[in-house]
């Protein structure tokens, strides 16, 4: 099944702080993530991951730091904020909001 990128991309931020949530991360990693936690149906665009790393970044939400690898490339990690935790929170209540008010609107007579 098939996604529209379109229902998703609203919701970035909320992906990214969720994916921070539990450890500090870099952004191959958040996106191998998203993959996996989506059966390979879903990734984020290189330039959308960064964006938003940006941004999150901007409005205190995250923070980053380089990390301290001795094979291979150096790598930007991310970690959550407490500022980006209390967003999250907020998020995701409006996400519960917005999908009752989504259920109620496509639900048809004929269904429960």
């Amino acid at each position: 099944m098939s996604i529209a990128s379109d229902l998703i991309r609203g919701h970035t931020d909320t992906i990214i702080l969720a994916r921070l949530m539990d450890s500090d991360n870099y952004g191959y990693e958040i996106n191998k993530s998203i993959q996996e936690r989506t059966g390979g149906t879903y990734e984020l665009k290189e330039a959308t991951l960064y964006t938003a790393f940006r941004r999150l970044e901007q409005s205190g939400c995250i923070s980053s730091y380089w990390g301290d690898e001795q094979t291979g490339a150096r790598r930007r990690y991310y970690k959550i904020t407490e500022s980006g935790r209390d967003k999250y929170e907020s998020l995701i209540g409006e996400w519960k909001i917005a999908k009752e008010m989504i259920d109620k609107l496509i639900k048809t007579e004929g269904t429960q």
